[in-house]
């Protein structure tokens, strides 16, 4: 999925959803085909790129039907209970596949690999090989292993791995827009999430990797690229060391040091036509450098996404989240003051956390006023285990009352929406079309700098174009707008 979205009033079963993505159909000569049905968070999307390239190498083509595949991988997510229940039934209807196909390898890759390990080779008899996020170099041995009988299992976390000198395999790519891995791991240790013990310590990849990947997919056309990190502010990089941790502590020993404000600003610098965007920011790392760089650059996005949680300060240190409010406001108010009332700014939120009561519920919500939100991800709290939420707090918010406060945070959100894209009405915005909409192919699609959909007519422009509008309609999730111009110089 789309790390932001514009959002939509759903339900809270449909807010607690993943989302997946299968690959492509191509066809360049290779023996064999590859399925990867991928689910959870953009991450995981982008290593099942490196995944594509990795297989392709061992002669894979990939396909969009797994009955014609050869090797079937799940790239999985273990953020949310739903994700998981959604990979069991998956791998359950695998089973008939495997039964008339004897031959096919199954494999389990990614966050829930990590996590569950050797209980996917014995529960789910049809998994021929589990793989975490750290090891997909060895994909090839495995399956090669797997081919002659033997299960395999590899779920090592590395400190140093960032896979820096592969290439992604596109997968459904719509050519104007692409995702570039600039850091794996996470230090934070959040209660709520299994980030760090699925995915490891905090790694930073090589610059000069990142920027000759931008370089080249601006050549080949692209014209939007998201850096992608699980907290990208904490980005930090020096020749002798990419591991952060250690990187802080002998920082006077290392000849240089890359950090997030120095990496965008070379991102940017490849082209006044290459937007570039990032994805997610951290409250407690993001700095007034980074803001002032994103003012700097017209090219960089006018859109932070920076994840509050919770709108208390007790619920935040219950989260381990190493904030307060007052923090988070004093973070919201300098990126109001550097980049302007316009900037977008959206957020994820949890609600029905360990012993939340209902004055820290209306806490959210009156921060989510106070800082008028574009858009949210709105989630009720789903107990993980392993995580240091389900070891020292008892999940102890009825589901009921969940799911009732979610409601309320998605209503607050639906009125902030609208309210916010009622400020773009009769603005001048430039927009990048990304295709056709999903409505109309009678309408395009594109965003703007504050990572808003924007619809236009379909005879007006094409994908790729950059087209200067006037909103002339807004509704909650989406802007129209009037062409003025297509394809202007930009400085």
């Amino acid at each position: 999925m789309d790390l932001i979205k514009d959002i939509d009033i759903i339900t809270a079963e449909e807010a607690q959803a993943c989302d997946f993505k299968t690959t492509a159909d191509e066809n360049t000569g290779k023996s064999k085909k590859l399925y990867i049905e991928s689910y959870g968070c953009q991450m995981n999307f982008s290593d099942s790129e490196i995944v594509a390239s990795i297989m392709k190498e061992s002669g894979f083509d990939t396909t969009s039907d797994f009955e014609q595949a050869d090797v079937i991988f799940l790239n999985t997510c273990s953020i949310r209970e739903k994700a998981e229940q959604t990979v069991r039934k998956r791998l359950s209807q695998f089973q008939t596949a495997k039964k008339n196909k004897p031959e096919l390898t199954i494999g389990v890759l990614g966050c829930m690999a990590e996590r569950l390990k050797e209980n996917l080779l014995t529960e789910e008899k049809i998994v021929d090989v589990v793989v975490g996020p750290d090891a997909y170099r060895d994909l090839p041995n495995l399956i090669s292993a797997a081919e002659e009988g033997e299960k395999g299992v590899n779920t090592f976390l590395s400190r140093e791995e960032t896979y820096a000198d592969i290439a992604p395999v596109r997968l459904n790519s719509n050519g104007v827009t692409a995702f570039i891995s600039i850091m794996r791991g996470c230090d934070n240790m959040c209660s709520f999430c299994v980030v760090p013990f699925t995915r490891g310590r905090e790694r930073s990849r090589d610059p000069h990797s990142i920027l000759a990947e931008a370089q080249d997919l601006f050549a080949k056309g692209y014209k939007e690229v998201t850096l992608l990190g699980q907290n990208v502010d904490s980005y930090k990089w020096s020749p002798e060391e990419n591991n952060k941790a250690r990187l802080n502590k002998k920082e006077d020993e290392v000849t240089e040091v890359v950090n997030f404000a120095n990496l965008l600003e070379m991102v940017a610098q490849v082209s006044p036509y290459l937007r570039v965007r990032f994805s997610t920011s951290h409250p407690k790392d993001i700095t007034d450098e980074v803001l002032y760089t994103i003012k700097k650059y017209d090219n960089i996005c006018n859109y932070i996404h920076l994840p509050v949680q919770s709108g208390n300060s007790r619920v935040l240190d219950l989260m381990n989240r190493t904030y307060d409010r007052e923090w988070y406001l004093n973070r919201v108010k300098a990126i109001r003051e550097i980049l302007g009332e316009e900037c977008g700014i959206s957020s994820d939120m949890i609600t029905g956390f360990c012993t939340e009561t209902e004055e820290e519920h209306q806490d959210t919500l009156s921060l989510m006023e106070i800082v008028k939100y574009d858009f949210s991800y709105m989630f009720f709290y789903s107990e993980r285990p392993g995580t240091l939420a389900a070891k020292k707090f008892e999940d102890d918010i009825p589901l009921e009352t969940k799911k009732r406060r979610l409601a309320e945070i998605i209503a607050k959100q639906g009125e902030l929406s609208f309210e916010r894209n009622k400020l773009d009405l009769y603005q001048e915005q430039l927009i990048l079309i990304e295709g056709t909409a999903k409505k109309s192919d009678q309408q395009l699609k594109g965003r703007n700098s504050a990572n808003k959909v924007v619809i236009i007519p379909a005879d007006k422009a094409k994908k790729g174009d950059y087209v200067r509008v006037r909103i002339s309609e807004v509704s909650q999730a989406t802007l129209f707008g009037e062409v003025l111009e297509v394809n202007p110089v930009l400085a």
